[in-house]
């Protein structure tokens, strides 16, 4: 289980990893899932017996490193957490987000959700979204799931992997 003192160590690491690629984050937040623990939005509690650090890096130039669909900044998040697990000796998740991109990724996706799932219902015919990654398959799905006028379904194989809603 991860204590305030890991929580910083976290912030120290996090930093120093950011400035070795010559970024300079104006702002680094680590949050460990919902408990408040001091007034710098720090916050901790347990997620299934896991530790969830959410970690949110403001940047002036973040599109270096959230690359095209995000891509970059899930393989700097994988890597982050590979060195912050073996630094500190304990397995944890890390969520890494720069400047709330998946923040706002995610709102976006649960909009064009909901909003291709109206369009669904009303015209009888199927959508098929853009190609996304399994990620965020994963969002259109789980939003839509509680919906009994439409059914989605995975297509595709590889990057051109998509959604299809379809009316009941």
């Amino acid at each position: 289980m991860l204590n305030q003192e890991d929580i910083e160590k976290i912030k120290e690491a996090a930093g120093a990893f950011f400035c070795k690629m010559t970024i300079e984050p104006s702002k680094i937040e680590a949050v460990l899932s919902s408990k408040k623990i001091d007034a710098l939005s720090t916050e901790v509690s347990g997620y299934e017996d896991k530790d969830v650090i959410d970690l949110n890096v403001k940047i002036d130039e973040p599109q270096i490193l959230i690359g095209e669909k995000g891509q970059t900044l899930f393989e700097i998040q994988r890597l982050l957490r590979m060195i912050l697990n073996k630094s500190l000796q304990k397995v944890f998740y890390l969520n890494l987000d720069i400047n709330d991109y998946k923040k706002k990724k995610v709102e976006y996706l649960k909009f064009l959700a909901k909003d291709s799932a109206d369009e669904v219902s009303f015209s009888k015919e199927e959508k098929v979204l853009l190609p996304m990654s399994s990620y965020e398959r994963r969002i259109i799905h789980t939003e839509l799931s509680q919906r009994s006028d439409i059914i989605t379904e995975s297509q595709g194989d590889g990057f051109d992997r998509h959604v299809v809603i379809k009316p009941k």
